[in-house]
């Protein structure tokens, strides 16, 4: 009787041992899979890594899924620093062209306009401070006398709310009064001098009483800054810039 009670047990420890090691082999394959997947930058799709980390050239977070495929031995990685293309902090010491000045401008705007979608009125103010050092360092000699004349009427207006963006860090609703004024110079800015990036121009039809506000934005994807959390989708795609 002892016998055969020891066998049943041993066969029950045996099989609890077995369904055991394949829940951890299960488990440790999917966490190598979820490690495994790359994320790139919704500005610089070139630039990929783990989910949240910064991308290189532009210090946003990257967020964007990136397919994933069979590795092809004739097929090298994207070089994460291309010397052409001069973005986020400029170099100043270099030769600067207008659109460099107008990418740079763009990508401190949609930082700040991330970090309005994230509630994060900290942060908003610090990329509020970083926009108004790229209006700062634009320089004007590369424009036409007409664009110049139409770019300091602009920059003017939009350095001012982005001053006070900076100077306001946790009064986010007074944040995006001023965020809805400087989305319109920015589109406008746009329009004038153009952008080598692939922009979308979304409303919200909602904000400011029904007036509703537009913003610009690097993804296809509706995430509001102008309610964050509380409605993140509300809004629509107008247009690609």
């Amino acid at each position: 009787m002892k016998t055969l009670f020891l066998t049943a047990f041993l066969a029950i420890t045996i099989v609890s041992c077995n369904n055991k090691a394949k829940e951890t082999e299960t488990n440790s394959t999917e966490n190598k899979e979820s490690s495994n997947e790359l994320f790139a930058c919704p500005m610089h799709p070139e630039v990929t890594g783990k989910k949240g980390e910064k991308c290189s050239k532009c210090g946003m977070e990257l967020t964007e899924p990136v397919a994933q495929s069979k590795p092809d031995k004739n097929t090298q990685e994207p070089s994460q620093n291309n010397p052409s293309e001069k973005v986020g902090v400029l170099d100043t010491d270099s030769p600067v062209a207008t659109s460099d000045y107008v990418n740079d401008i763009i990508i401190s705007y949609i930082n700040l306009k991330n970090k309005l979608v994230s509630d994060d009125s900290k942060g908003a103010a610090d990329k509020g401070k970083a926009l108004l050092v790229s209006f700062n360092q634009f320089d004007t000699n590369t424009l036409t006398a007409n664009q110049k004349k139409e770019y300091l009427d602009i920059a003017d207006d939009a350095k001012e709310h982005a001053e006070h963006i900076g100077d306001n860090a946790g009064k986010i609703d007074h944040q995006r009064e001023h965020f809805a004024i400087l989305s319109k110079d920015i589109n406008d800015l746009i329009k004038l001098l153009g952008s080598n990036k692939k922009l979308y121009q979304d409303h919200c039809p909602m904000y400011d009483d029904g007036k509703g506000a537009i913003w610009i934005s690097e993804s296809k994807e509706i995430k509001n800054p102008y309610y964050g959390s509380k409605m993140l989708t509300c809004g629509s795609l107008k247009k690609t810039l």
